[in-house]
């Protein structure tokens, strides 16, 4: 079953979160991930959803999200991103249906 990350990001350092950006999409591709949603604009239609940079990524399974997550060629780009934004990340399970 597939696995989504779910990030909700304030960029607080604009140069260096482009650096994170141009360099994670390879290592998300090499992990069997996709970009669902990246930064898009966000329409409030109920409340105030506190969203600001909102990310999706796809995996094929929870493990593989869990191994990009936690992988070795991650952890520079995760240490970047931290540096640079306020970042709110869940993993999440998808429905089997």
């Amino acid at each position: 079953m597939a696995a989504y990350l779910i990030a909700n990001i304030t960029v607080k350092d604009a140069s260096r979160f482009g650096e994170y950006r141009e360099k994670v999409a390879p290592v998300i591709a090499a992990h069997g991930g996709r970009y669902l949603i990246r930064g898009g604009a966000v329409t409030a239609v109920e409340g105030d959803p506190g969203l600001d940079r909102v990310v999706v990524l796809e995996f094929p399974d929870m493990d593989t999200l869990k191994r990009f997550y936690h992988g070795a060629d991650y952890a520079p780009l995760l240490a970047l991103r931290e540096s640079c934004t306020v970042s709110h990340v869940a993993l999440v399970e998808g429905y089997a249906g």
